[in-house]
């Protein structure tokens, strides 16, 4: 999976891509980004699939000097933590993590 930073100078923000690749995209029609920055809204943050290779994608602007958790949800129900993320913690389920995304 993955994920780019952009850091805007001039703002107090950062542009993030997020990305499931393609080999994941293929077996599913649907995923979000589910976080803290969203209140953990499983529908408002989809991800695009896109046409020219299948993967996921979606840019989000974030507030610089902050720590984000989140995870991706795919249509059937099957949530996914970032190996790229900054960290990763437990969640209070004990079963599962969450990324974490230092901006």
């Amino acid at each position: 999976m993955g994920i780019r930073k952009k850091y805007d100078p001039e703002k107090k923000s950062c542009k993030v891509t997020f990305k499931i690749p393609k080999e994941i995209a293929k077996k599913h029609k649907k995923a979000f980004l589910v976080g803290d920055f969203n209140d953990w809204n499983t529908e408002s943050t989809p991800m695009k699939k896109r046409k020219s290779d299948g993967a996921f994608m979606l840019t989000v602007e974030l507030e610089k000097n902050n720590e984000y958790q989140f995870r991706y949800l795919l249509d059937n129900g099957i949530w996914l933590i970032e190996a790229e993320a900054d960290k990763q913690v437990p969640t209070y389920f004990q079963d599962a993590e969450n990324s974490v995304l230092l901006v």
